[in-house]
């Protein structure tokens, strides 16, 4: 009978698996967010892919002997294997393999902090886990006779459980739309107030809470890791005498966000779909940051939210050096995203010029009615 790898265990070293060009420092990130030692990186250019591991055989042979080598008890794949994939590969290696999904589940699971960002991570997990139930119980079904005459007991079994996550999947779903129409009747007494709304957005780690304290005085916690912040957060802000607007802090985004997170997260990630103005905060000293920008307006779109009008922030130019090739990569930054404005939080500059454009477009989008 073959081993099944329990992949609720707690992975201390891992193998990393990703293929080339597909932003692969980012692996290493969500990695280390999650606290586990990397024992090794393998980038691999796929030239053949098969059903039974996604990539050639004989290579997924020497990664999987690799992961050993290098005393691994997990590999990570960044990209999104099948449920059966996902067995094949834990047959080849021996020890249990992550995938991508799974991966940003899990340091969701390990960031919620409220009721709310738990329900909606456990929603994201079932579903996750719904499909892959299946393997679970591969050599169970395997197994014909008894009482139940030619029905095998495994998938019996299986369609208790199927049943069962089935069933908790439904009550968290009416929980979580509960909580919708909770937020639903929070933005409608805001909207009766006439307070405008402005939404902060964009790559994990880029700033978004930072400039949400820096702005309003909030005391969110910021860290310099992935997804430290899963709850959209608003507060007042006094942005001129007599204009008082209100500033949501959002659920940052990363490439590929599993789709069972953007739904689970929907009630909270609409909150920018219904915002008036999006600020959308660049890291400046991000490599990927092109990418990183297109990846923000992937999941607005996937929200609706692509239309709504947008304030670009060039975040962190404190950590670009004073030296002149510093200063020409500012400027192309600037070049590439017109109308883009440079700050740093950390430094507190460049922020009375957000605020003045922030003005500038809510008089423009609310002209003042005597």
């Amino acid at each position: 009978m073959q081993k099944h790898y329990d992949n609720t265990e707690k992975a201390k070293k891992a193998f990393l698996v990703s293929i080339l060009g597909d932003g692969n420092d980012e692996i290493r990130g969500l990695v280390e967010t999650l606290g586990v030692e990397i024992a090794g990186h393998e980038r691999i250019n796929v030239r053949e892919k098969t059903p039974k591991y996604g990539i050639g055989s004989g290579k997924a042979a020497e990664l999987a002997q690799k992961a050993t080598d290098l005393g691994a008890d997990c590999i990570i794949l960044d990209w999104n294997p099948s449920p059966s994939q996902q067995r094949n590969w834990e047959t080849l290696a021996s020890i249990s393999v992550l995938d991508r999904q799974e991966l940003i589940i899990r340091i969701f699971a390990q960031r919620a902090s409220t009721k709310e960002a738990e329900l909606q991570v456990k929603l994201a997990e079932l579903s996750y886990f719904l499909p892959r139930l299946t393997h679970k119980y591969i050599d169970l079904s395997r197994q014909r006779g008894g009482r139940f005459g030619t029905r095998d007991t495994g998938e019996t079994k299986l369609e208790t459980d199927r049943r069962q996550l089935e069933q908790r999947i439904r009550r968290l779903e009416k929980q979580i739309e509960e909580v919708r129409r909770q937020r639903q009747t929070q933005r409608r007494q805001r909207e009766r107030q006439g307070i405008p709304i402005c939404a902060i957005v964009g790559y994990t780690n880029a700033g978004k809470s930072s400039l949400l304290n820096a702005l309003t005085g909030a005391d969110v916690p910021v860290e310099d890791k992935l997804f430290v912040t899963l709850d959209a957060v608003t507060r007042r802000f006094q942005l001129t005498p007599g204009v008082t607007v209100l500033l949501t802090d959002t659920v940052g985004f990363i490439r590929q966000l599993p789709h069972s997170l953007i739904k689970a997260f929907h009630s909270t990630l609409e909150e920018a779909a219904l915002a008036d103005i999006l600020i959308h905060i660049l890291d400046a000293s991000e490599p990927e940051i092109d990418s990183n920008y297109r990846t923000t307006f992937s999941v607005l779109g996937e929200l609706g939210a692509q239309n709504i009008p947008m304030i670009t922030v060039l975040n962190k130019v404190d950590r670009l050096a004073a030296d002149e090739d510093s200063q020409n990569l500012l400027q192309e930054l600037k070049n590439r995203f017109p109308e883009s404005i440079a700050v740093s939080v950390k430094n507190k500059t460049g922020l009375e010029d957000l605020k003045n454009r922030i003005a500038f477009m809510l008089k423009n989008n609310h002209p003042v009615v005597t």
